[in-house]
């Protein structure tokens, strides 16, 4: 039965009063909070362009629906219908609403997004969009944020994966390259987001099997991140750069964990060893070389996994080409960190000492600089008489680097925001003052801007 019913307002304070009176409707049948959604749906549809006008008005409109007593008094139902609603509602504008009610209601509780994927929600939102390009930009961008978002908080089923198609993933690239030049669009850090996401998922379906799945090469999915890259990855390159971008701005620990996830494949696999300029991975060094120094011991998984990428990315890329970058800076820091009480890092365990060893034995760090005064020869002995037999055997790297997680939101912890630099900080900071610096200038060179896109709201 279709509810329907005829509004003659004349201001935006009427808009928002009989908004009010909609959700605030007393509902005792299915049937009665059906008709009370459709009349939210058809409302706010309705004056959308008149009184809701901005990503603002589309907040206020969802946060009405989910603070009401129509929503606390049958929550599961409401989000179940608007879950469906998804699925089959085809108006840009009555989408806009749809979608942004279940990413702000999925945020405050991911219950929200379990149950979009359970009712296959991933594949329409594949659909919407690759389709949905010419539709208005915001619709567009929230599409692709609550693509991560579901994507995020659990893992995706092996169907879903293989609805994945390698358009969809050239596109997210396209978007990029085709922002390029305005690195302000807001659609620079949800598409990034999104490819980040996915390749997690696909590294976590490969080397961390759930127990239903099974290892046959039919469920095996290849990953389409890494194949698009392999293939044409000289034609993505503004990706490349706004990664390493990301890295040295993000401070949220399970954003990094993204980045890295997927710096260790590109590490890792022949075809993207040089899909990064050499001047990028000069910065890339550079903030590994900070952030491992600035990390508390609380941080321990996290200072595993940029260990795990250093080695691949000192033995595999054009960093093995002299002039070799930063050498000695780095045969310093892995000395200190293989240092059994050092007076920075603490004690130290077992899998940082294998991992420290590891990239100890890159051949060009072996290599003695007879030409520099300060060459660090008694630093270089003491890492490289660190005993571990299978220092350069890591068969479990790959799915400790798939299998590391940390939960939205959680910030990384530093020695320099606690207000706790020691003297070795000081001292490395007071020696390689430029690095944290070279990371923007590198970048900000290269794109021809001034500041990062990204600043917007919101062990084996």
């Amino acid at each position: 039965m279709e509810f329907e019913v005829s509004y003659t307002l004349d201001n935006e304070q009427q808009f928002w009063d009989e908004l009010d009176d909609i959700v605030t409707t007393e509902c005792q049948s299915h049937e009665l909070i059906d008709n009370a959604l459709r009349s939210y749906l058809a409302f706010t549809t309705n004056y959308k362009g008149e009184y809701i006008q901005t990503e603002y008005d589309i907040a206020r409109c969802s946060y009405r629906l989910l603070e009401s007593t129509l929503f606390a008094a049958h929550k599961d139902y409401v989000r179940r219908q608007i879950v469906f609603s998804l699925l089959q509602e085809d108006s840009p504008d009555t989408l806009h609403l749809i979608v942004a009610f279940l990413l702000y209601d999925g945020r405050q509780n991911e219950v929200t997004f379990e149950m979009m994927n359970e009712e296959g929600v991933f594949a329409r939102l594949l659909e919407l969009i690759l389709e949905r390009t010419d539709d208005d930009a915001g619709l567009h961008r929230m599409l692709l944020e609550l693509l991560y978002e579901m994507s995020r908080i659990q893992r995706l089923r092996m169907e879903d994966l293989i609805l994945i198609e390698d358009d969809f993933i050239a596109y997210m690239f396209q978007i990029i390259e085709q922002l390029s030049d305005d690195v302000n669009d807001p659609y620079h850090y949800p598409v990034i987001r999104v490819v980040l996401i996915l390749n997690e998922q696909y590294m976590v379906s490969a080397h961390d099997p759930s127990p239903n799945q099974s290892s046959s090469p039919v469920t095996q999915v290849t990953n389409k991140v890494i194949k698009i890259l392999s293939v044409d990855g000289s034609s993505y390159k503004t990706f490349g750069e706004n990664i390493i971008l990301l890295l040295n701005r993000e401070s949220e620990t399970s954003l990094q964990l993204l980045i890295l996830k997927l710096l260790y494949l590109l590490f890792t696999t022949p075809s993207t060893y040089e899909y990064f300029y050499t001047n990028d991975l000069h910065v890339l060094l550079d903030i590994i070389l900070r952030n491992l120094l600035d990390l508390p011991p609380s941080s321990m998984p996290l200072r595993h996994t940029y260990l795990r990428v250093l080695y691949p990315l000192l033995a595999h890329t054009q960093l093995k080409n002299p002039p070799h970058y930063k050498q000695n800076e780095l045969v310093r820091l892995l000395a200190m960190m293989a240092e059994d009480g050092n007076n920075h890092f603490g004690a130290v365990d077992e899998t940082t000492k294998r991992l420290v060893a590891r990239c100890g034995r890159v051949a060009w760090l072996k290599d003695e600089d007879t030409t520099s005064p300060n060459s660090p020869t008694k630093m270089k002995q003491r890492l490289l008489s660190v005993s571990m037999p299978s220092a350069m055997e890591s068969s479990l790297s790959v799915m400790e680097v798939a299998a590391q997680k940390s939960k939205p939101g959680v910030k990384t912890p530093s020695r320099a925001n606690d207000g706790k630099v020691d003297d070795a900080t000081q001292k490395w900071g007071e020696a390689n003052a430029d690095a944290a610096a070279v990371g923007n200038e590198a970048i900000s060179k290269a794109m021809d801007v001034e500041k990062s896109p990204f600043e917007v709201e919101g062990e084996a």
